[in-house]
């Protein structure tokens, strides 16, 4: 453990230099870069505004994603609505909303089945249905998809919806309808803390769901959340440990995220108002992190994309690669699901009431989005692919129209002095260091508008994100 420790408390001299030099905000408050613009910030917009001039790619393939919001209880992390409890009723209504939203989204698109590249449905808990419903959602879901061409179905799960007979019903069902891949949101695996986040499992429960779902032939990832109330350095590695002994074919690691970055205001904010001193500091949060690289590494684990673990390099969810690191067009269906499409992006509501009368109008759900502009589009196309692996240069100028050679000159050549990206005459890539604090360097290239904090959180150095902040 003495050793773990040495190493993290040098990764805290690399946060409070970058603070000095401006790349991290002065305060440590975290946001995170999974969306561009974030998705708490983007403008209303109508249906017709978002599709008047679209065309769907050439080769017709969409990666799709499905939202079921409905959680046993909610998470005090979660910053995005669900419904909890049984509420048997409600689900059946939003199974027929969701199924008429696809049929109103075809007919927009002008197709009879979504050829499919990949698909992921989350939630809320997306296996939080009953195993009839399940059924009914799945068969209804996959009959409108053309999936002859689809490399991977996802499936967010929290462990209790694993366990038991109807447990292994959801799995029999999810297997017969082609999913092969399940992300278990373990988040911790320690019950003190388990509690403190107001999961409905316990640590026992959540190493069950992982070994039943292993012999029921399913790939593995497993999500854990550091940062969190009550974690200290010796639960966190003692934790880390056990999940590697778990053996799965991925481990992905959140950062603990106070400031919303969802449709929802979660209670952690206000967990953390009343009693601050019982969350880790940000240099604390900063040594979690390098104690998991560290353990994961040392056992076998790479980083495959940003912040998840394999050991295979083919173990990798495909619907996060083909949205963030290829920018392929993306479809979502639900409750604040999000389209995500070459030159546009589109948000769905996230209030129930205002979805469910949409779609009864005949209307798509959406009411946020953005067609970007050139100068949105040279940020966009760096700023994912960026984040989550490499910036290919002859697709950046197949994209965007522009050399990547030619954009954001000074500020490039101060993240290389710097040491957080390289470049060579085929990609440019985040260094380990940047890869680190990924999320702080791909905000380098956001507008002002969008940056998650104002100038003044940043110290005034050659890394402020608003100097050289204009790509041309």
């Amino acid at each position: 453990m003495q050793k773990l420790l040495e190493r993290a408390r040098a990764r805290i001299e690399d946060y409070h230099r970058l603070q000095d030099l401006g790349l991290i905000c002065r305060h440590g408050d975290f946001f995170p870069s999974v969306h561009y613009p974030p998705i708490t910030m983007y403008p209303r917009i109508s249906e017709e505004d978002l599709f008047r001039t679209y065309s769907p790619p050439e080769d017709g393939l969409f990666d799709v994603y499905a939202h079921i919001p409905f959680c046993i209880q909610h998470c005090i992390f979660c910053h995005y609505p669900v419904k909890t409890g049984g509420c048997t009723e409600e689900k059946d209504k939003y199974l027929d909303a969701i199924e008429k939203e696809m049929d109103l989204y075809m007919a927009r698109l002008g197709i009879d089945k979504i050829k499919v590249r990949s698909i992921l449905v989350g939630g809320g808990t997306p296996t939080y249905l009953s195993p009839k419903q399940l059924e009914r959602f799945l068969r209804s879901f996959t009959s409108r998809m053309d999936t002859s061409q689809m490399s991977q179905f996802s499936y967010d799960v929290d462990p209790n919806n694993l366990l038991g007979e109807e447990g292994a019903e959801r799995m029999r069902i999810m297997k017969d309808h082609g999913v092969d891949r399940l992300t278990i949101g373990l988040q911790s695996m320690d019950d003190d803390i388990l509690k403190l986040m107001n999961r409905a499992h316990t640590s026992e429960e959540g190493i069950r769901s992982v070994e039943v779902s292993r012999k029921a032939g399913f790939k593995l990832n497993i999500e854990f959340i550091y940062g969190y109330q009550g974690q200290t350095f010796e639960n966190w590695a003692s934790m880390m440990k056990e999940a590697i002994a778990l053996d799965t074919d991925e481990i992905q690691l959140y950062r603990l995220k106070i400031i919303p970055y969802g449709d929802y205001k979660g209670p952690i904010g206000n967990c953390y108002i009343r009693n601050p001193e019982d969350f880790p500091e940000p240099d604390e949060a900063i040594m979690m992190k390098q104690i998991a690289i560290d353990l994961l590494e040392s056992n076998g684990y790479h980083q495959n994309l940003t912040r998840v673990f394999t050991k295979k390099r083919e173990d990798y969810s495909h619907y996060a690669d083909n949205q963030c690191c290829k920018l392929y067009d993306e479809i979502g269906f639900g409750l604040t699901a999000f389209s995500s499409m070459r030159d546009r992006f589109g948000l769905n509501t996230q209030d129930f009431g205002e979805y469910y009368g949409l779609v009864s109008e005949g209307k798509l759900p959406v009411n946020r989005g953005l067609v970007r502009n050139a100068e949105d589009q040279l940020r966009w196309c760096i700023i994912l692919p960026l984040k989550n692996r490499e910036v290919w240069k002859t697709f950046y100028n197949k994209q965007t129209g522009k050399q990547l050679d030619a954009v954001f000159r000074e500020k490039r050549n101060a993240l290389k002095e710097h040491g957080l990206i390289s470049e060579d005459d085929k990609m440019m890539k985040l260094t380990e260091l940047g890869r680190f604090f990924a999320d702080e360097v791909c905000q380098q290239f956001h507008a002002p508008e969008y940056m998650p904090f104002p100038e003044e959180s940043y110290s005034d150095g050659p890394l402020n994100p608003f100097r050289n902040n204009s790509p041309l």
